[in-house]
């Protein structure tokens, strides 16, 4: 079903050719030496830089994608610029030679939700919001996670390469992403997972039809035993940040919360934050859109991780990175080693960013608030970006009237017994009304 190199290859290293057509529309740059590569020969990292690494600390020499700005601005005259990129289902800003090469699944586009009250607690009534509250569900994906952003971008650039057979380290949502799309586009997946990986995702990445290899070890050991793999076998690697294209599929949520929002920007966005990617396609969505003055700003991006993982916002103020070791029920976003560390401290650093710890009681309290307010049940890593908006709130940090966007990354039906101890199920009643009558009265007794 698969080869162990099934693409062209200098020695299987990780080069692969590219269509001649994509020439002049982009080039990477090292984001640590600043040298820039032509995208004639796709290299995962800057190869002067990936020499310095060490498996203790975040990577360097991870590539960012640029593309010919002023060409764009002088193809569309700058007039209706935006309009004629959504028109045009901004190809002119995605590696890629042809949307028709994305798979037919409908991957984005999904809804901005305006909340205008919460009820905080079951005693409370539900409460004008003082501030625009908008929820980006992305849990609406056709895997349910944020992640098929990117899975849809690497696999298109793959049928475009000719590339048939790819690989992932992954805790669960994007080893189940990208067996899911694989399978849309009769391509082959195979997922390094930790063990401890949650079932529901498992049971995800099989039934679409994917390789699974589980590691007896952590998520880290996962992503450099597939680094070893993509070295040995020749498999093209979507490995987050390793692969500049997870950036770029993943920024284009940043394109459709300005059209949403009616090309107004928000004041906040909420991102939980693991690796640093998903927070870094953010940054760069809207950094394209000020470079082709779409945009005269960007807005304050929030970092949201679990206090229980918190390697990427306990070192943006250090000159040393210094890892902990992780222990948070928000499986996704459990981390030890960020591999997008150096570009996601560099976009807070350069767009005045901010960033925020929540603690798992926070993040399993927020999600239950979510649900019972709005009916989106989030997974604890995909709803730790509520958990931080809230903490913004009760610090008296979201100022009136302001505009708040809090981007939910992952369905609640992926992780279910990261709950199910804060869950009470009745016990099963004699059937009759008076049985319904006591049990209802008991519920209304505990609200």
């Amino acid at each position: 079903m698969f080869s162990a190199c099934p693409v062209r290859r200098n020695d299987c290293i990780g080069v692969v050719k590219l269509n001649i057509n994509m020439k002049n529309k982009f080039y990477f740059k090292c984001i640590t030496c600043g040298k820039k590569y032509p995208p004639e020969n796709v290299t995962y990292l800057c190869p002067d830089c990936e020499k310095k690494n060490n498996t203790n600390c975040p990577p360097q020499g991870i590539l960012k994608t640029v593309y010919n700005y002023q060409k764009i601005k002088d193809l569309y005259n700058n007039e209706n610029l935006f309009q004629k990129l959504i028109n045009n289902k901004f190809i002119q800003l995605l590696p890629i030679n042809s949307i028709q090469n994305l798979s037919f699944l409908k991957v984005g586009h999904t809804p901005l939700y305006l909340i205008k009250s919460l009820r905080m607690s079951d005693m409370s009534a539900r409460l004008e919001l003082p501030f625009q509250l908008y929820i980006k569900d992305d849990s609406q994906n056709p895997t349910f996670s944020f992640k098929d952003r990117a899975s849809n971008l690497v696999s298109a650039y793959a049928k475009e390469n000719g590339i048939n057979t790819m690989i992932v380290a992954s805790t669960g949502n994007a080893g189940s992403s990208l067996a899911g799309i694989c399978a849309s586009q009769n391509q082959m997946a195979i997922v390094f997972v930790p063990a401890s990986a949650p079932k529901a995702k498992l049971i995800q990445i099989v039934m679409y039809g994917g390789l699974i290899i589980p590691i007896d070890g952590t998520y880290d050991d996962a992503f450099d035993l597939s680094v070893e793999a993509t070295r040995k076998f020749g498999w093209y690697n979507r490995n987050t940040a390793y692969n500049p294209l997870t950036i770029e599929g993943k920024k284009t949520v940043s394109f459709e919360i300005y059209q949403q929002l009616n090309k107004q920007l928000p004041d906040r966005i909420f991102v939980p934050v693991g690796d640093g990617v998903i927070i870094s396609g953010v940054y760069k969505g809207f950094e394209d859109l000020l470079k082709l003055d779409v945009i005269d700003k960007i807005p304050t991006i929030v970092a949201v991780q679990s206090k229980g993982s918190d390697n990427v916002v306990r070192n943006l103020e250090s000159e040393k990175f210094i890892s902990k070791k992780s222990h948070t029920i928000a499986d996704s976003i459990s981390v030890d080693i960020p591999r997008n560390f150096w570009m996601t401290k560099g976009f807070i650093k350069e767009y005045n960013g901010e960033w925020v710890s929540v603690s798992d009681e926070e993040i399993i309290s927020a999600s239950k608030l979510l649900s019972e307010n709005t009916g989106i049940f989030a997974e604890p890593a995909g709803v730790a970006s509520f958990a931080g908006m809230l903490k913004f709130d009760k610090l008296n940090k979201i100022n009136r009237n302001a505009k708040n966007v809090v981007l939910i990354t992952g369905s609640g039906l992926k992780d279910l017994k990261a709950v199910e101890d804060n869950i009470i199920i009745p016990d099963a009643i004699s059937p009759n009304l008076s049985a319904v009558k006591k049990l209802i009265s008991n519920y209304q007794k505990k609200e």
